[in-house]
């Protein structure tokens, strides 16, 4: 038995021996960093199977684990070791393993929050949408930067596709898939007649059968689906027409019509183009089985 008077413990007969509270808060560490280092052992599986065992990865997060295991034995708090470990997390699955936030649907199942309850590290479809801070942007930025001079990286599609896939309608993917077999199509703007242009007014722009003739469920969303597509890159309406007895269909539809009768005296008819563009037509050639 020590004395009291030492600073050191002191066990007496017939009682229990009382702990130090620097031993009781030296094992709450270490459980901690065992807990850290499972948790980094089921990102690290996870990395190995997304990125096809790639070693790059499986050595990042080890290294992510050395460190936050060395924070927690160095006496950080609990609440700054469980921030670290959730932003390390967050960083495998987006810089380590070179995927969209899109693409990751769950990398573990349990990461501590600062409060030290548990919550769910899934990243779903649904997600609300997460506001990046300056520092992390950059972060992401020069993480890509790295994998592109990655001799041993490789990207079989463009990421944004994945993306994409989730903003369309199946109506959209219908046009796009006809316009992929039938190449740019018939578009028309309905303007004013006034001498030599001068003072000429838009009626009605962009006006296309192409929802119809690719047999759209919702033709009323028509209007709707072309700028979608036009917002997300795929199409492009060009100044440079196509075959001119093309549009004698379009200009006897009901929507043309309307446009040319709203016009007044003698409108102005614009012939222009629908077409996928160059980004477009790669899209549908690796998202879409074409033809038959």
């Amino acid at each position: 038995m020590t004395d009291d008077r030492t600073g050191q413990d002191v066990a007496r007969a017939g009682s229990r021996s009382v702990e130090r509270s620097s031993d009781v808060e030296q094992r709450q560490i270490s459980n901690e960093a065992r807990l850290i280092r499972g948790v980094f052992r089921a990102a690290g599986l996870a990395a190995g199977t997304v990125v096809r065992g790639s070693q790059w990865a499986v050595e990042t997060t080890y290294e992510v684990t050395k460190e936050i295991t060395q924070a927690a034995l160095d006496g950080e708090s609990s609440a700054d070791i469980a921030e670290r470990t959730g932003n390390a997390l967050r960083s495998i699955a987006r810089s380590a393993l070179g995927v969209t936030e899109g693409s990751v649907r769950e990398i573990v199942s349990y990461v501590p929050t600062s409060n030290g309850t548990p919550q769910p590290a899934a990243i779903g479809i649904g997600a609300p949408p997460h506001s990046a801070s300056s520092e992390e942007l950059r972060r992401r930025g020069d993480a890509l930067l790295a994998r592109s001079a990655d001799v041993y990286f490789t990207e079989d599609v463009h990421p944004a596709y994945d993306r994409i896939l989730d903003e369309l309608a199946p109506d959209e993917a219908r046009i796009l898939r006809f316009m992929a077999l039938n190449g740019p199509q018939p578009s028309v703007d309905v303007r004013t007649n006034r001498p030599l242009g001068i003072g000429s007014e838009l009626v009605t722009g962009d006006l296309t059968s192409v929802p119809e003739q690719a047999g759209v469920r919702y033709p009323d969303r028509a209007r709707t689906y072309l700028i979608n597509l036009n917002r997300l890159g795929l199409t492009q309406v060009s100044d440079d027409p196509v075959v001119l007895s093309r549009y004698m269909v379009l200009e006897v539809q009901p929507v043309v019509e309307a446009a040319l009768k709203k016009a007044g005296r003698a409108p102005k008819i614009v012939r222009k183009s629908l077409r996928l563009t160059e980004f477009g037509s790669d899209f549908c050639n690796t998202c879409f089985t074409i033809g038959n």
